[in-house]
């Protein structure tokens, strides 16, 4: 059984997609769902779907082993962060290498960085009157938005685009691919 631990700091849609596209598959299983927000409504959409959910907070995450000896003690073959905004301190990202990933609403390594995060990417691809955005699913490294890239799809951008329709395009993507290439990545770990 492959055992995926999801992160997420916001509505988690993503989550909710991931959760539910593995719910299909029998040697799959995303067992829990960790945030750093307390009012995160993915928090909510784990817990509907019977994942088990925990919320920690900046001390357990990163001043002390709290959260890397949960992870440790869970033995994720992979950490999928789906909208979560902090930073994986180096601590985590070393007891894991190659197994943890991240989801980028832009075409890296533009728009990518501290602070570039859902509308505030969008916005700035629109103000800067790009062609095209999309996403980039990525390892994480301890930079923001800096790991290899492992995979990136694109998306038109008409001149009638406003930061929601954008956002609207991304998240069709994101819905679409992201499953896919988690499953992927899972395959890649069965035969090594």
């Amino acid at each position: 059984m492959k055992n995926i631990i999801v992160f997420a700091s916001g509505s988690g849609s993503n989550a909710e997609n991931i959760i539910r596209f593995f719910d299909e598959t029998p040697d799959v299983k995303v067992s829990w769902l960790l945030s750093n927000n307390p009012e995160a409504y993915a928090l909510k959409r784990a817990e509907m779907l019977n994942v088990s959910t925990m919320v920690f907070d900046r001390a357990a995450f990163r001043d002390s082993d709290q959260v890397l000896n949960f992870l440790t003690g869970c033995q994720p073959d992979l950490i999928v962060l789906a909208g979560f905004l902090w930073l994986v301190p180096e601590k985590i990202v070393k007891a894991f290498p190659n197994r943890i990933v991240n989801i980028h609403p832009a075409l890296l390594p533009n728009y990518g960085g501290k602070g570039m995060y859902g509308d505030k990417v969008h916005q700035a691809v629109i103000a800067n009157q790009e062609k095209e955005s999309g996403i980039t699913i990525h390892y994480v490294n301890e930079h923001y938005d800096e790991g290899n890239i492992i995979f990136q799809a694109t998306c038109k951008i008409t001149a009638a685009d406003t930061p929601v329709t954008l956002a609207e395009k991304i998240h069709a993507l994101e819905h679409e691919h992201f499953p896919k290439v988690i499953e992927s990545l899972l395959d890649l770990t069965l035969n090594t």
